[in-house]
């Protein structure tokens, strides 16, 4: 087989194909043998019927080649968009032009291909950093979450207010639904309650108060009904926290004095800014170089992504047994508002992978056959497969280029990284030095820090489905 490909108008290619007589036969021997195993002709035996049996019942040798063809024609192409090293992101339309009839075949295939996309000025770009340094407001703030888990209620002789702990009994009455009834129940005020308007009337109030009012709930067939409220608020109670001395310091955590214990929180804050700010690097380094590209993202391959997250979601949603509908509803989210979300995403994926593939070509980023096997040995391991197989099954479906090429993405990505320009939110230069953590050197991450979750513990998937791939598209 020998491929040639051209390019044509509207950002497509024309594969020019010739096939030799020598594979047409061989092909004809495959669908030949596979009909013959197929129909049933009276006398023969399944896989025995004559060749010439098969055509005389398809309609002559004609009929049996057409069919040789059509059979072979996904497979050839395929071959030809591998041999010329063309990245279709559409079904082809192909065209047999000599051939059908007998002697060699020449056909032409006509696909829309990724689009090549410029990045002027990738070389300068900058990138501000969020604060990598824990301020004394964060540290005090874990201080007093600590002092927190040590407060005591007393009784306040004062009207209730946010962060007061009321005593309360509940009673409702909607219309075609139960009752509802709640007796000593301990309430947080301004924790938000299910009950709308619940803070709202609760603040001011003192022990003894009953309070009569009016709220919205979800009644028997999940519409809103009006409910009537009457809370009885029996105490009212404020927590009153340790003071911050070395002696609460020593009982409070493992550290004998209060500075002691702060600079261990400094620390803890610290490590995990860093990590906030590498994750920060990542996805603004990525936002910098697509902000170059102004090309929009092709339609055909949005749609594609946003069919592969959608396939992706319900897979995810089906083992963990939650329907469509169920997640929808604990989202807040309808079909249409989780379908624009996806676009979104899924755009965006695309015009990242169509920017690193322009970082690839412009920084000549090439991966090596040692790089490829061990990117192929990474994925037969998470799969749980045989290296080698993966590597015969990856060839025989034309998709070796397709890894090779998210290796250089990914090798393009750590260029980015490596070269873009770090800056602080004041503007000076900050060191790749600092953006360096050992998140071992503390036993255990804390918890409740605000500066956010642990490495095992980020997302920035907004639909709760995975984050956004680095490159988007194969």
């Amino acid at each position: 087989m020998r491929a040639t490909a051209e390019p044509v108008e509207g950002n497509r290619v024309r594969l020019s194909v010739v096939i030799d007589q020598s594979e047409i036969d061989e092909a004809l021997d495959v669908t030949a043998k596979r009909l013959a195993s197929q129909v049933r002709v009276p006398g023969f035996r399944p896989g025995r019927v004559p060749r010439q049996v098969l055509e005389a019942r398809l309609g002559g040798a004609a009929a049996l080649r057409q069919q040789a063809l059509s059979d072979a024609l996904p497979d050839l192409y395929a071959r030809a968009v591998v041999d010329t090293e063309t990245d279709p992101i559409a079904s082809p339309d192909i065209d047999i032009t000599s051939g059908e009839d007998g002697g060699p075949v020449t056909f032409e295939a006509v696909v829309e291909v990724r689009p090549v996309v410029t990045i002027p000025g990738y070389q300068g770009l900058v990138v501000t950093l969020p604060p990598l340094a824990a301020s004394e407001e964060e540290v005090d703030r874990q201080v007093d979450r600590l002092r927190e888990q040590g407060g005591e209620l007393t009784g306040a002789e004062r009207p209730a207010r946010d962060g007061d702990y009321l005593t309360i009994d509940l009673f409702g009455t909607r219309p075609g639904a139960d009752d509802l009834q709640v007796e000593d129940y301990l309430y947080e005020l301004g924790s938000g309650s299910d009950v709308p308007g619940l803070d709202d009337e609760l603040r001011g109030t003192k022990p003894g108060d009953i309070l009569q009012f009016v709220a919205p709930l979800p009644g028997p067939g999940g519409e809103e009904v009006e409910t009537s409220f009457r809370v009885l608020v029996k105490e009212v109670q404020e927590k009153v926290l340790p003071v911050a001395d070395d002696a609460w310091a020593a009982e409070a955590s493992e550290f004998e004095t209060v500075e002691a214990l702060r600079a261990d929180l400094r620390t803890r804050i610290g490590q995990m800014k860093v990590v906030q700010a590498q994750m920060a690097l990542r996805d603004r380094a990525l936002e910098a170089l697509v902000a170059l590209v102004e090309d929009e993202a092709p339609q055909i391959m949005v749609d594609r992504e946003v069919n592969e997250r959608i396939h992706d979601l319900q897979h995810r949603l089906e083992a963990r047994r939650i329907s469509v509908e169920q997640f929808l509803q604990a989202s807040g989210r309808d079909e249409q508002s989780l379908l624009a979300e996806l676009r979104q995403e899924s755009a965006r994926a695309v015009r990242i992978d169509l920017a690193l593939r322009a970082l690839v070509e412009a920084e000549s980023i090439e991966v090596t056959d040692e790089e490829l096997e061990a990117s192929l040995a990474e994925m037969a391991e998470r799969d749980g497969s045989d290296p080698a197989q993966l590597r015969d099954a990856l060839d025989h479906a034309g998709r070796l280029p397709a890894v090779r090429s998210d290796r250089r993405k990914a090798k393009a990505l750590e260029w980015l990284l490596d070269h873009v320009e770090l800056v602080d939110e004041d503007g000076k230069a900050v060191s790749r030095d600092e953006l360096r953590v050992d998140l071992g050197t503390t036993e255990e991450e804390p918890e409740d820090l605000e500066t956010g979750a642990g490495p095992d513990e980020q997302e920035s998937d907004d639909v709760e489905v995975e984050e956004t791939p680095v490159d988007g598209q194969p």
